[in-house]
């Protein structure tokens, strides 16, 4: 007795941007062309964040219905992602990130895969990330610990990784498509019921961590993440980001806060924020130091001033796009 075939999936494909300049309407053009014959894409929609260069201008997207949501303000990406989900009503959801380029069958290949048994039983999905050359980059990480972090914080995790793993999976754990523990943002497939039922990704995360904190409380809740080896998506990697300097850290170390007083226990919290405020800015700035670059010295210690300044008033409270100008103005 065969097995009924399983009807084809539809996704509505949700893309965030802010200031990524050529790089959307690349985006857009690699989804058209992608074979859809496995993956049929209902919709796109483009929420941009109070962009102020031309990325929005002339886009489109061939035969697939394209919506474009103009913020006024940067609401964040964790909000922005839940905006750009609630227009849509197909099966899936695939956040993707404007600076990937999907090969030809990435979405033919995740399809295919979806209407087999091999994914039942999974909540997320993603896919290989690769560079212009075809070389894999990071496309999968561990759900972070604190020796994930303090290896990070020393560098530890590149002279012990043993001891303490890294918190990117290598390209050498990632030879073969299987369960991990999370997925990478640029490329995340998510069954609409499930992101329905989780709430979305929690708006408290400005940037960074959002899909971490999803990918367990989806673990959590019974859903893992599966890594689609042979989907391959080129990712230009921190096109937005890269322009916030400075502020860029000071997000990360807010959004970190956010996860481990979340998701850890209150000692290993506030273990980290120990670390957080004493190891790591050390660290950071000695290398700095070391490297004689003092300009970096100086705005790290103006980020870390930045963010004890927003965890003593409120670590509940996401932090905004109005950028401090002392953090704005740093390199990273």
């Amino acid at each position: 007795m065969t097995a009924a075939v399983r009807p084809v999936p539809t996704a509505d494909i949700v893309i965030v941007n802010w200031n990524t300049g050529r790089y959307l309407g690349e985006c857009l053009r690699s989804i058209v062309g992608a074979d859809r014959s496995q993956l049929r894409v209902a919709r796109i929609v483009v929420v941009d964040n109070a962009s102020t260069d031309d990325s929005l201008r002339g886009l489109a997207a061939g035969d697939i219905p394209l919506d474009v949501i103009s913020n006024a303000r940067n609401r964040g990406f964790a909000a922005a992602c839940n905006q750009g989900a609630a227009l849509g009503s197909s099966d899936f959801l695939l956040f993707l990130n404007p600076d990937t380029r999907l090969c030809p069958d990435a979405l033919k290949v995740v399809g295919r895969l979806l209407r087999t048994p091999d994914s039942d039983g999974f909540g997320i999905f993603g896919a290989l990330m690769v560079d212009e050359h075809g070389h894999p980059q990071i496309s999968c990480s561990r759900f972070p610990s604190v020796r994930v972090y303090v290896g990070k914080m020393t560098g530890l995790d590149r002279l012990m990784p043993a001891l303490f793993p890294p918190h990117h999976l290598g390209p050498h754990e990632l030879t073969r498509s299987g369960a991990v523990d999370q997925v990478i943002g640029a490329f995340f497939l998510v069954r609409r019921a499930l992101f329905t039922g989780l709430n979305g990704f929690d708006e408290g995360y400005f940037l960074y961590h959002e899909e971490v904190d999803f990918a367990l409380r989806a673990h959590r809740a019974g859903w893992p993440s599966y890594h689609v080896r042979r989907a391959r998506v080129h990712h230009a990697e921190n096109v937005s980001s890269s322009q916030l300097g400075a502020w860029r850290h000071y997000l990360l170390l807010c959004s970190r806060t956010r996860y481990v007083f979340r998701h850890w226990t209150r000692p290993q919290a506030w273990l980290l924020m120990a670390l957080t405020f004493s190891l790591e800015p050390a660290a950071r700035m000695a290398a700095a130091a070391f490297r004689g670059q003092w300009a970096e010295l100086r705005s790290t210690w103006a980020v870390y001033r930045q963010f004890l300044r927003w965890f003593r008033n409120n670590r509940e409270a996401a932090p905004t796009g109005d950028f401090p100008a002392v953090v704005r103005t740093s390199a990273d």
